[in-house]
C-alpha cells in the first residue's frame, strides 16, 4: 500500500509539472524564440513557424520537385526533422522523372500542394493554377515581409507575385557580406598536380599558357585525354575568359541596348578558340555527345584525363572521389577563375527556383507560414548550413564554421543540407561555400572579384505560348545543334563559315524582331533597379 500511495503521489506530481510546462509554453509561443541574432522579419518568421507546431499536430503537404537530377528525394534527415519541428509541416516528396512531367500535370490539372520549379516559373505564375503569395500573406501572414526588389522581379502583369526564387542577391547585398562568395554553380577547370610536376610545373596564368600545357600533355601522354568536359559545362569557363558576359542562349547588354548571345562581338573569337582545342586533339569529339554527366567524372578520377572542366568545386569533389574509391594517389588543383585580362562574369540571374502554392493545396495557410519560416534568418541558416550546434556554429566574424566539407555530396545529401531551400537567398547560400582551405573557396572569391550584377537583363522573359517565346525557343534549339558543327570544324575557315551560317539562320528565323521586343521590355524593366 505504501508503494501504491507513493506511486500515486509521484504521478500527481508529474501531471502538475506537465500542466505548468504546457501553460508556460502557451504563454511564450514555444519558448525558444528570439534567441540569436535575427532581423525583425526573421523573428516574425520564427514565430509563425513555431505557432504552427504548438498543438503538436503535423500536417503533411505534397511537394513536386521539377528537377529530374535532384539529389534528395525524401523528406528525412536532421534538417527536414528540424523544419517539421519548427513549422508543424512535413512534405511528401515526388521528384520529376523528366522535364515533360510537370507540363503534363498542369495540362491535366493534377497538381500537388506545392511545386518547386525553375523551368516553369512563368507557366505557374497564373491565378488559375496558383495562389498569389501577396494575397496569402495579407490574409494569413501579414508580418511576412519581402523586400521590394524581389517583389518587383516576380510581379506578373496581373499585379500579383506567385513565388520568390531562391539563390538571388543584389550586388549591394553581396558587397556587404565578404563571406558570401557564391555557389557551386560557377564554372571551373581542375588539372592533375602530379602531371604538372612531371612537366616541370609550367606556369598557367593565361589561356595561352593553358593551351601550351595541354599540348605538352598530349605529346608526353598520348593515351590521356588532355581536357574532358562535363556535358552541361562545355563552354561556360571559356565564355567567361573571353569576357562575353553571356551564355549561348542568353542576352547581353552593351551601351544601354541588349542583343542575343551569338552576336556578342567577342563570340566569334570564342568559337575559334573552342575549334582550335578540337583540331589540336585536346578535346574529344564524343565529349559533345556524352550520354550522362558521370562519364567525365570517371575520366578524371580514373586517371584518363589531365584537365577536368566542370564547376569551381571540381578539384575538391574529384579529390574526395579519388581518395574514397582508392582509384589513385593523384590530386587535382583548380586553375585561376580568371585566365584573361578580359575575364568577366555578368550575373543576370533572378535566382534559381521558386515554390508555388497551387490551387489544389489543401492548407494554403500552413503553406505560406511554412515558407515564411524558411524565409526567416533561422530558417535560411537551418536549410542551408544544417542544424546549429550539430553541423555548424556561428563565427563572430560573420560566417558559419562548418563541421563538414560542403563538397562532400554524400554527407550533405544524406543529412538534407541545402536542398530544402524552397525559400532562401543568394547571400546565405553564398556563405555555405566559405570554407577556409578549400580550393572552391579560393575559386569563388576570384569569381566574385570579376562579377558584375545585372538582374534587369534576367527580366527579359517571353511569356509561355507567345510569339517571342516561340521564336526564341526555335533559335535556342538551332544554336544548340549548330554550335557543335563550329566546334568540330576541320579548319578555322570552316568554323568561321559555320558561325556565320548560324547567325544568318537565327536572323532568318526572326532574330531581329526578337531583339527589338527584348529592348522594349528592357527599357521598361531596368528602372526597377534604380
Amino acid at each position: 500500500m505504501k508503494k501504491i500511495r507513493s506511486y500515486k503521489m509521484l504521478t500527481a506530481l508529474l501531471a502538475a509539472i506537465m500542466m505548468i510546462s504546457l501553460l508556460s509554453a502557451c504563454g511564450n509561443g514555444g519558448g525558444n524564440e528570439g534567441q540569436g541574432s535575427k532581423t525583425n522579419n526573421a523573428a516574425q518568421g520564427d514565430k509563425a513557424g513555431t505557432s504552427n507546431s504548438g498543438s503538436g499536430e503535423v500536417k503533411e503537404l505534397s511537394l513536386f520537385i521539377d528537377a529530374p537530377w535532384y539529389p534528395v528525394k525524401e523528406w528525412k534527415g536532421p534538417v527536414a526533422d528540424k523544419i517539421t519541428e519548427k513549422t508543424g509541416v512535413k512534405l511528401k516528396v515526388t521528384v520529376a522523372t523528366d522535364d515533360k512531367q510537370l507540363p503534363l500535370m498542369i495540362a491535366s490539372g493534377d497538381l500537388p500542394d506545392l511545386v518547386f520549379t525553375y523551368s516553369n516559373i512563368d507557366r505557374l505564375s497564373d491565378s488559375k493554377l496558383s495562389y498569389p503569395w501577396n494575397e496569402l500573406i495579407e490574409k494569413y501572414a501579414p508580418d511576412f515581409k519581402i523586400d521590394k526588389t524581389r517583389i518587383a522581379i516576380h510581379t506578373m502583369d496581373d499585379g500579383n507575385f506567385y513565388t520568390i526564387r531562391n539563390s538571388f542577391a543584389t550586388q549591394e547585398e553581396m558587397a556587404k557580406n565578404k563571406f558570401s562568395i557564391g555557389s557551386d554553380g560557377h564554372p571551373g577547370i581542375a588539372v592533375r598536380e602530379d602531371i604538372l610536376k612531371e612537366l616541370g610545373n609550367p606556369p598557367i596564368n593565361s589561356l595561352d599558357d593553358f593551351v601550351k600545357v595541354l599540348g605538352m600533355v598530349k605529346k608526353k601522354y598520348p593515351d590521356m585525354v588532355p581536357l574532358i568536359m562535363d556535358k552541361d559545362w562545355l563552354e561556360q569557363y571559356f565564355l567567361e575568359q573571353f569576357g562575353t558576359g553571356v551564355l549561348l542562349d542568353g542576352w547581353y547588354e552593351e551601351n544601354g541596348k541588349v542583343d542575343y548571345s551569338i552576336r556578342q562581338p567577342k563570340m566569334l573569337e570564342f568559337f575559334k578558340f573552342m575549334n582550335s582545342l578540337y583540331r589540336n586533339g585536346y578535346i574529344l569529339a564524343e565529349n559533345f555527345a556524352l550520354a550522362n554527366d558521370q562519364i567525365d567524372d570517371q575520366y578524371a578520377t580514373n586517371g584518363k584525363a589531365f584537365a577536368h572542366s566542370h564547376t569551381v568545386a571540381t578539384a575538391d569533389t574529384d579529390n574526395i572521389k579519388i581518395k574514397s574509391s582508392g582509384s589513385g594517389s593523384f590530386t587535382f588543383k583548380m586553375l585561376p577563375s580568371a585566365l584573361s585580362k578580359d575575364a568577366k562574369v555578368v550575373s543576370s540571374g533572378l535566382g534559381f527556383a521558386g515554390t508555388f502554392i497551387t490551387k489544389k493545396n489543401k492548407d494554403p495557410e500552413a503553406s505560406i507560414k511554412f515558407l515564411q519560416y524558411l524565409a526567416s534568418d533561422e530558417g535560411k541558416k537551418l536549410t542551408m548550413f544544417g542544424v546549429e550546434g550539430e553541423h555548424w556554429t556561428w563565427n563572430n566574424e560573420g560566417h558559419p564554421d562548418l563541421k563538414y566539407n560542403p563538397s562532400d555530396a554524400d554527407f550533405v545529401n544524406s543529412n538534407g543540407i541545402k536542398w530544402w531551400y524552397l525559400y532562401n537567398d543568394g547571400v546565405t547560400e553564398g556563405m555555405l561555400s566559405y570554407v577556409p582551405g578549400l580550393q572552391k573557396t579560393k575559386a569563388l572569391m576570384e569569381t566574385k572579384a570579376i562579377t558584375v550584377y545585372k538582374p534587369q537583363i534576367g527580366l527579359i522573359q517571353a511569356q509561355p505560348d507567345s510569339e517571342e517565346k516561340t521564336i526564341k525557343t526555335k533559335i535556342d534549339e538551332m544554336v544548340k545543334n549548330e554550335k557543335v558543327k563550329i566546334y568540330l570544324a576541320n579548319s578555322e575557315e570552316e568554323a568561321v563559315a559555320n558561325y556565320n551560317s548560324m547567325v544568318k539562320n537565327a536572323e532568318d528565323m526572326g532574330l531581329q524582331k526578337l531583339v527589338d521586343w527584348a529592348n522594349t521590355v528592357y527599357e521598361k524593366k531596368k528602372d526597377l533597379f534604380k
